[in-house]
């Protein structure tokens, strides 16, 4: 990682602290903390967009919830409207990550407390699955860690809530990888053909599944849906096709970066990682930790509802306003030290899960699956090391995750 200094560009653009820009790829921090320090507010005419870094706003705009959520809403030319599915133009599919009320609360809240107490049941399951991977994970020598361990394993405790036959993991997995590319609002067109085909084999999957789950019900989340919609659920089945490929995206991409990241931040801070392992309680404050230091969501967004203030400054309807969540994660009037990463601090009150309606409907198995992970890996690897190697960051723009990490064990 790159040091932090004052004389670090201030950048001038969004581009310039995605993972489109090779440098903030790498290490967006030292842009990030420069703009901060220098702009409130940023403008980025090129994309119609306005930007916050400093952790009340962000706070206070992710919260807000006269904010609209759904890139309909979004001016003409902006980056936000170019998310908009030109097979969809009016948004009626749009899953809960998008959606403005009624529709919103409507499609979120059955699904929230569906989902919510199928995790408390079965967190003893799922601790169990990660300790099983992890113990089927090499013994000895090196392994990529992301391949074994922090990629495989959201995606099958997702799909085991969900209730999808594990012998097509394999293909599940796939698909989930195509529909998050529709959170890049520049994806290639080979992206886009990807994104498609992936969201349509989907659909078709989540069309069998719930079919069969009507006729025979499981003990799973889809089995819980489709029963609430028989007992008068205000959803149809469109809108439970799209909200099951949203879990994905929320329980997938960014828990296995969220894993990623955490291990690799102990490897390059070993007194931390000794810290933990002669404390595990301290797991949970680890996971709130990561979140901030190196949160796997660097950015969300809002759509301005009518003209008005924002962080001080006069903004126009429809006018899109990207957080930038890693910057307001490290705003020092907020926290202390905030570019030391301390798994023993005081519980940090990061944004990287957002707020508001919108908070991460997957906080709570994201925090779940990284506390256990981070307690059981270290238990099972004492000796574990990073060996020399390029880090190789993904380039999703406003998504941070390692592509490859190879531990020694």
């Amino acid at each position: 990682m790159s040091e932090l200094t004052d004389t670090a560009k201030v950048p001038s653009s969004i581009m310039e602290i995605s993972a489109f820009d090779p440098d903030a790829r790498d290490d967006p921090h030292p842009r990030l903390k420069a703009l901060r320090d220098s702009c409130r507010v940023l403008r980025d005419e090129a994309v119609k967009t306005w930007l916050l870094t400093h952790y009340d706003d962000v706070r206070a705009t992710v919260n807000d919830r006269t904010f609209v959520r759904h890139p309909i809403n979004a001016e003409e030319g902006s980056m936000t409207r170019m998310m908009v599915d030109p097979d969809d133009p009016d948004g009626r599919r749009s899953s809960i990550l998008f959606q403005d009320d009624p529709d919103h609360s409507r499609n979120r809240l059955p699904l929230v407390k569906a989902f919510y107490a199928r995790i408390k049941k079965m967190e003893p399951e799922i601790e169990a699955m990660i300790d099983q991977v992890i113990d089927a994970a090499p013994k000895s020598g090196r392994f990529d860690l992301m391949e074994h361990i922090a990629v495989p394993l959201p995606v099958m405790i997702i799909a085991h809530i969900l209730g999808v036959d594990e012998t097509r993991l394999d293909e599940f997995r796939d698909w989930s990888e195509g529909v998050i590319l529709s959170l890049n609002p520049l994806r290639s067109p080979e992206e886009a053909a990807y994104m498609m085909a992936s969201g349509e084999k989907l659909d078709a999957y989540f069309t069998e599944l719930m079919e069969a789950r009507r006729k025979d019900p499981r003990d799973d989340l889809i089995s819980d849906m489709v029963m609430a919609q028989a007992d008068g659920g205000a959803f149809e089945d469109d809108e439970l096709r799209t909200n099951l490929q949203a879990l994905l995206v929320g329980g997938n991409l960014t828990t296995t970066d969220l894993i990623g990241n955490g291990v690799w931040l102990f490897l390059t801070h070993p007194e931390q990682m000794q810290a933990l392992k002669a404390d595990p309680s301290l797991a949970a404050n680890a996971v709130e930790e990561v979140l901030r230091y190196e949160a796997p969501v660097q950015a969300t967004s809002r759509i301005v509802s009518e003209d008005r203030e924002v962080a001080g400054c006069p903004m126009k309807k429809s006018q899109p306003v990207f957080m930038s969540l890693a910057a307001a994660n490290r705003d020092p009037t907020k926290f202390d030290a905030p570019e030391a990463f301390d798994i023993t601090r005081k519980r940090a009150s990061h944004v990287s899960f957002g707020g508001g309606a919108h908070i991460c409907i997957g906080a709570p198995l994201a925090r779940i699956e990284a506390r256990r992970v981070y307690q059981k890996l270290f238990e099972r690897y004492p000796n574990m090391s990073l060996p020399d190697q390029e880090i190789v960051w993904r380039t999703l723009p406003f998504f941070r995750g390692i592509e490859r990490l190879e531990v020694a064990v």
